[in-house]
């Protein structure tokens, strides 16, 4: 759900399947930084809408809990030019348990062609993100997403890579199912 929620950290879709979407292609691995386990995550799809309408979709931070799995509420704080300050709040669950998360995060935006957000507060130690746009030569979008978390709470290893790598596949195929629909 970290990754969901970071994802969804803007862009952070309960839709039904769309088979205009490709399957996305999820990677996470966990690595050490400066003495610190970091989980490094890249997800990529290929969608038919343009990117004008891929852009539209992926700023509307407000409407992302009606598509993003877990992500329960987005509320823009303040906007500045591209620059904006979000607040998120949602769950994360393994097996049985449930964990709330709360971010703040700092988002600048370079228009049709990407979006970075950073941790200003919350449920992580380390939270940044990216997602860029890439137009097509038939009039698709290539949209990647890539950051690099650390929860605040504990996360085991190996299976929190592969949870994580769950989520990241969750959110991502529901991000690209949310930019096929007409």
């Amino acid at each position: 759900m970290f990754a969901r929620l970071l994802f969804a950290s803007l862009l952070l879709l309960n839709c039904p399947a769309m088979a205009q979407s490709s399957k996305p292609e999820v990677a996470v691995k966990r690595v050490e930084i400066d003495g610190e386990q970091v989980f490094e995550v890249a997800a990529s799809g290929t969608v038919k809408a343009a990117p004008a309408a891929v852009w539209k979709v992926l700023t509307s931070y407000e409407t992302m809990p009606e598509f993003v799995p877990d992500l329960e509420k987005t509320r823009v704080l303040s906007r500045t030019g591209n620059r904006a300050i979000i607040e998120q709040s949602g769950v994360a669950r393994f097996l049985f348990l449930t964990r709330a998360i709360h971010l703040i995060v700092q988002v600048a935006e370079e228009p049709m062609s990407s979006i970075d957000i950073s941790l200003v507060t919350g449920d992580m130690k380390v939270y940044s993100c990216r997602w860029e746009m890439t137009p097509l030569p038939d009039g698709g979008t290539r949209v990647a997403y890539s950051g690099k978390l650390v929860p605040k709470f504990y996360v085991p290893g190996m299976l929190g890579a592969n949870i994580i790598r769950r989520d990241i596949e969750r959110m991502m195929g529901a991000v690209l199912q949310r930019l096929d629909q007409p």
